[in-house]
């Protein structure tokens, strides 16, 4: 029988970024470990609810994104949206949460996890839904470049990981460096913990777990063996989601309906961006379900005018809703993506920024999407045509059906258990 270990999960960022790592974590728990999550205090009562342990860490994502910093970064600027004083403060309530842990393990947003990791010392691991490790492949983000690149273009790839490290070690280096001295840990050198002459037990190399489905990404042959694509990481809720009668009423009401929502992501201009979906619910002749989401889209009195041909409410698990519509309009969030290839439809990506672009580009290329339109870009009728695409091409929809039926056949949480447990019997 395995052993039991208490674990620590520090995943932070917005819904789309949590889920993953809650479904990891009850997976852990129902495999027998003692489980804490540890992230943002809105997300308490959720935690709770799931019948996880939940330690708080500072800052509200959701707020934060609302700010002036944060709406920068959504408009696709380089900004600072964590300022020092919350980081200190993130490291030390992550550290305080995961004291009494065997195990450590953070996600992509908090990846100074590292340096609690460090002060741990007990086996850790990276886990992210969006592939960062460097590779020759693709550029950092970009991942459906040319698999097959010229010498060149293999190390400008390359370097576009070093060149982001880098950028980021700097942001923070006095910072990161004052928390570490103070946690009687060595300082790290100018360019980063990669170039440290040091080997910091459980670190060297560090365990990457994506939780990614290896049918939407293949995992690029010059990744360390340490680094493991085990699937999606899903926390589904179908079973226990009860819709509301008038939600029943419109599903019922009319042809099967697409789905429009953009998750966490705040527009700023809300109001704007409503218009521009509506018009183009209008032009494609669709009926829709409009998932207001942090942003709040779909809440104007035209929406309310338009009720017999769409229905706004602020949320509904994707794997409930997913199953009674015909394609869905996204973001291109790595978990809102995942969701709609493994329902098997067709996307219609409009991202913001980061991850988002790479996915729409990877959605686009095997075939499961139009092409993605930035937000930047988006009109009524550019979406209308997308969405007539995704509706009526039907090589797309047989292409995003075989799709969802090998997704649904892989089980992420269950191989990232597996790798984790092998890994810990090896100390």
């Amino acid at each position: 029988m395995t052993q039991s270990h208490r674990i620590t999960v520090l995943a932070i960022g917005s819904t789309g970024d949590l889920y993953p790592f809650c479904a990891l974590a009850l997976g852990l728990q129902q495999a027998g470990h003692q489980v804490r999550v540890a992230t943002n205090s809105n997300f308490e009562a959720f935690v709770h609810d799931l019948g996880l342990e939940f330690a708080a860490i500072a800052g509200d994502f959701q707020a934060l994104l609302k700010s002036e910093l944060g709406q920068r970064l959504l408009q696709g600027e380089t900004v600072k949206l964590i300022e020092d004083d919350l980081l200190r403060q993130q490291m030390y309530d992550a550290l305080n949460a995961a004291q009494d842990a065997q195990v450590f393990i953070f996600n992509q947003l908090s990846i100074w996890g590292y340096h609690v990791a460090e002060k741990l010392n007990v086996p850790s691991f990276l886990a992210s839904s969006i592939p960062l490790s460097a590779t020759q492949n693709y550029p950092f983000l970009s991942f459906s470049e040319n698999p097959n690149p010229n010498l060149f273009k293999r190390w400008l790839n390359y370097g576009s990981y070093l060149l982001l490290e880098l950028i980021s070690t700097w942001q923070s280096r006095t910072l990161i460096n004052s928390v570490r001295q103070a946690w009687s840990l060595p300082t790290l050198p100018a360019l980063g913990a990669r170039f440290r002459s040091d080997k910091p037990r459980y670190l060297t190399p560090l365990p990457v777990l994506y939780g990614v489905s290896p049918f939407i990404f293949s995992r690029p042959s010059d990744w360390n063996s340490l680094t493991y694509v085990t699937g999606t990481w899903f926390l589904d809720r179908a079973q226990e989601y009860e819709p509301s009668a008038v939600l029943n009423q419109f599903l019922e009401a009319g042809e099967t309906p697409i789905c429009v929502g953009f998750g966490s992501m705040v527009d700023s201009n809300s109001a704007a961006l409503t218009n521009i979906v509506l018009e183009a619910i209008a032009l494609s002749k669709q009926r829709a379900i409009i998932l207001s989401g942090w942003g709040e889209l779909g809440k104007t009195e035209l929406a309310h005018q338009l009720k017999q041909q769409v229905f706004v409410i602020d949320s509904v698990p994707h794997s409930w809703l997913f199953s009674k519509v015909k394609a869905v309009v996204h973001h291109g969030g790595s978990g809102t993506t995942a969701a709609v290839c493994r329902a098997g439809l067709p996307s219609v990506v409009v991202p913001y920024f980061a991850d988002q672009i790479g996915w729409g580009e990877r959605l686009h290329q095997i075939g499961v999407s139009p092409k993605p339109i930035l937000r930047k870009q988006l009109s009524s009728e550019s979406l209308a045509n997308a969405i007539i695409i995704a509706t009526s091409d039907r090589a797309m929809q047989q292409k995003s059906a075989r799709l969802g039926l090998n997704m649904r056949s892989e089980n992420g949480v269950d191989q990232a258990i597996s790798i984790i447990e092998q890994y810990l019997q090896s100390y």
